[in-house]
């Protein structure tokens, strides 16, 4: 039968025909005891649910399905859940926007965005479904919490914070943007002084920083490196120095030890508490002088502070601190470009060899004493250079031996660090130290949408936690309460709800008004996963023993440095807890790139949104999926402008057909077909695995295409569809499909009279006898340009396939009037031949 006669591919008739009946059947349920098969854990980041899926969800979607059926047909028990991450200020403003409640807005959102995943066939268990807004899930949050507040990794402290002016409430440092504005908001972020909960993850920076090592070649190398930048491990010493007319030293990190006798001032961050304290104990000028500092540092965000550019500018605080190392007095001044967040919130100043103190001491007129002998330069005409940072302005930083420095002249940087730290431990007035650009994470948000922090405060001010058998910790109802951003959470004005009897002794209390970080909700949950409708246990150990790690993940590069390091730091403390017995959550890691629309993210602002909903009405589910896949490797970024699902359709619509025309009965021996198909398919099933699991997804689609037209000149050219190499060829096409085009694999499956589902097909091996090949085509050029083919054995000798290209009959008239005068025989079985005209 032709392919353009019979039935017709109808993408609509095929959808509403299979869904109903995978619901019913549910074949992607992993929770069979007995299933035996090796397992594999395959995630999708889940979805915040801010309205129907987008172009964004169809490609990240697609891409996690291939690979979740991929090992189905490679006979493995897939474990492949979803679920929401449904608390947090995204739902809550959109329903404060809308005049909705948030729990209205979250739940219709998740049954809208559910109804969209089951149409566009994602192969999940349906029976695994989390929401992390569910009183079920986050009472793990709390116990969570709980464990780590005994442990003493969750703490509360008063402390400058980043605050979004917008939204109200603050953000950890990992929800700050590189430009200084907020990751959820847009606004510039600024500094607030809050009494706020933090999770201590930088006890951990260490094994966060090194672990990375073990997931080179498995997670994405700039995943890895962003990682790596923000932990941002530094080896130095922590020196002491004294301050006059304080009891306390002031330690003081440094990377560059070796420089201590160059030191001439030391800096504060006008925000640290230090600074506050040096400069009440000085004038009444410089009391003001730094008030007003304060205010205007205050404006400015992290940023702009550490700008290179940024003219210095700071206040002398009237007091000094004495070198450890030679006895000098060093002012004392607060100024911006230092952190209250870097070290320990001051750095000991050595302007001749760090660019930041140099520009401030040429702005003030403060001392510049070179310790490190850098040899000068020469400029391209062979001039010498000076290196004199107080005439250039240039601070020497490089290599270069000690001067000026004691016991440490003559030595090179690396062996004076390590004096100069010897030295210091001698003395005890330092010691070896690290220090990390990590801070810890601060949780607490003052907003509704999250989950109540389990403390309890007493009316001393002790912190009491909430009993184990009392969680969750439910979150009162909305009525009567003011949703709206205003700097405090909406939790502190439900009287009933936060005013509670003290649980040792009955006085009042208070419970905690604020909510967790939502990436608290996200940090866990693919154990959740491995026993959700568990109300005893967070997670079952032993399912975790049996599915986790996850296997392969899913999801956008946005994570890399927020979810991501989230998720690695609470895996490794629920190791230490006892919890499981691994310290990395996710094997391996995939990153999607994003649905563009002509260059451009899609918005509404540039008029360039195209909507899902509207794609998979004009083209079907399958042929948006396949477009998603055969676009290009799965890391690169989709223009939507450049693709074709309408091209897509048709292809699906040919190999549909194929399985149509097929007339040979189930079970069939193939052995008899026709060896040519038989020898294109087996090269397409030895090719398969290689290709999805280095994550060439579009390749294999070219790969399928290019069999789909194989197969079909061989039905329409005399082998004919009865033929049993056709059904093997149809078959292999099905099961294959069904990575990209579940609903059209599907109907293939069934008119080749199986029964459903065709993603429970183990795809059969290849035979390595239909891999040997019997002949290879030979290209044979004339004079540059390709003249004819010849099919010749493998194996044939140079000489004997140089004689075969001369007497080819295309090649003698291609050199009538020509003469041979170059002949070279080239892998793979090219001929080049040169000629010149007759003489």
């Amino acid at each position: 039968m032709s392919e353009n006669e019979g039935a017709t591919y109808n993408f609509a008739e095929i959808q509403e025909k299979w869904l109903p009946i995978w619901d019913e059947i549910q074949p992607f349920r992993s929770d069979d005891p007995t299933d035996e098969r090796p397992r594999k854990y395959v995630l999708d980041m889940f979805p915040y649910p801010s309205g129907d899926l987008h172009m964004g969800h169809a490609e990240a979607y697609a891409l996690g399905d291939v690979i979740a059926r991929y090992w189905r047909h490679r006979d493995h028990n897939v474990l492949h859940p979803i679920g929401w991450d449904s608390f947090g200020l995204p739902a809550e403003n959109a329903a404060i926007k809308r005049g909705l409640n948030p729990v209205t807005w979250t739940y219709d959102n998740i049954d809208q965005q559910k109804r969209s995943m089951r149409r566009y066939a994602t192969s999940f268990d349906w029976s695994r479904v989390i929401h992390t807004s569910d009183p079920e899930y986050y009472k793990w949050n709390q116990w969570l919490f709980l464990q780590m507040y005994k442990k003493g990794l969750a703490y509360r402290k008063d402390s400058w914070v980043n605050w979004d002016p917008v939204d109200q409430t603050v953000l950890a440092n990992e929800q700050v943007m590189p430009d200084g504005t907020s990751e959820r908001s847009g606004a510039i972020v600024v500094k607030k002084k809050l009494t706020q909960w933090y999770f201590r993850i930088t006890d951990y920076a260490d094994r966060l920083l090194d672990d990375l090592d073990t997931l080179e070649g498995q997670w994405p190398a700039k995943v890895l490196t962003m990682q790596r930048n923000w932990i941002g491990r530094s080896i130095g010493a922590d020196v002491d120095f004294v301050i006059e007319g304080r009891e306390q030293p002031v330690t003081v990190f440094t990377t560059r030890p070796d420089t201590l006798h160059g030191a001439t001032f030391m800096v504060v961050a006008p925000d640290a508490d230090l600074a506050s304290e040096l400069a009440a104990g000085a004038t009444p000028e410089i009391q003001a002088a730094f008030a007003d500092y304060l205010t205007e540092v205050q404006k400015a965000t992290e940023i702009e502070r550490q700008a290179t550019d940024r003219p210095k500018t700071g206040v002398f605080l009237g007091r000094y601190a004495i070198n450890p190392v030679n006895g000098e007095r060093l002012p004392i001044w607060a100024a911006d470009y230092v952190l209250a967040d870097y070290g320990h919130g001051a750095v000991m100043a050595v302007p001749a060899h760090d660019q930041r103190d140099l520009d401030f001491a040429r702005a003030y007129d403060l001392p510049i004493k070179i310790v490190v002998d850098v040899p000068a330069g020469t400029d391209e005409d062979g001039n010498v250079i000076d290196n004199n940072p107080a005439v250039t302005g240039i601070a020497t930083g490089g290599e270069g031996k000690l001067i000026n420095s004691g016991e440490l002249d003559g030595l090179t940087k690396k062996d004076a660090i390590a004096k100069a730290i010897e030295i210091l431990t001698q003395r005890g007035t330092g010691k070896a130290a690290k220090n990390f650009r990590l801070r810890d994470w601060l949780i607490s948000r003052q907003r509704y949408w999250g989950t109540p922090i389990p403390i309890i405060h007493a009316e001393d001010g002790t912190e009491i936690p909430v009993p184990e058998d009392q969680l969750p910790v439910v979150l009162p109802p909305t009525e009567g309460l003011n949703l709206q951003p205003k700097g405090s959470s909406p939790l502190g004005a439900a009287e009933d709800w936060v005013n509670v009897p003290n649980p040792i002794d009955g006085s009042p209390a208070r419970r905690d008004p604020d909510t967790m970080d939502t990436f608290v909700d996200s940090s866990w949950y693919f154990l959740r996963f491995l026993s959700p409708n568990d109300d005893t246990q967070a997670f079952d150990p032993a399912e975790a023993k049996k599915w986790a790690p996850v296997d392969q993940y899913v999801g956008g590069v946005t994570h890399a440095i927020l979810h991501l390091l989230y998720a690695r730091f609470i895996t490794k403390v629920l190791f230490d807890l006892g919890f499981i017995d691994f310290e990395e959550p996710f094997t391996n890691l995939l990153n999607q790139g994003m649905v563009l629309m002509e260059g451009s993210a899609m918005s509404k602002s540039k008029g360039n949104i195209v909507k899902l909903s509207e794609q998979l009405e004009e083209h079907g589910v399958d042929a948006v999926r396949l477009t998603m896949a055969f676009a290009g490797p799965p890391e690169d970024d989709i223009d939507w402008a450049d693709v074709s699902p309408a091209a897509s359709n048709r292809f699906l619509a040919r190999a549909w057909r194929i399985a149509q025309d097929v007339s040979s009965a189930p079970g069939v021996d193939f052995a008899g077909g026709d060896k040519a198909l038989r020898k294109a398919t087996h090269h397409l099933l030895a090719e398969a695995p290689g290709l999805i699991e280095s994550f060439k997804f579009n390749v294999l689609v070219a790969r399928l295409m290019e069999h789909v037209n194989v197969t079909r000149k061989a039905i329409d050219s005399g082998v004919g569809a009865a033929d049993p190499a056709v059904r093997e060829s149809a078959e292999t096409i099905a099961m294959m499909l069904d990575l990209y085009a579940p609903y059209t694999a599907e109907d293939m499956w069934a008119a080749l009279g199986h029964k459903p589902a065709v993603a429970h097909a183990v795809w059969p091996a290849a035979d390595p006898a239909l891999l040997v090949q019997d002949s290879v085509t030979c290209v044979v050029q004339v004079d540059g340009k390709v003249r004819d083919r010849l099919d010749v054995a493998p194996d044939i000798a140079e000489a004997d396939l140089e004689a075969q290209a001369r007497e080819l009959a295309g090649v003698v008239r291609a050199l009538e009037g020509r003469e041979i005068v170059n002949v070279i025989v080239r892998a793979p079985k090219i001929v080049s031949i040169a000629t010149k005209p007759s003489a």
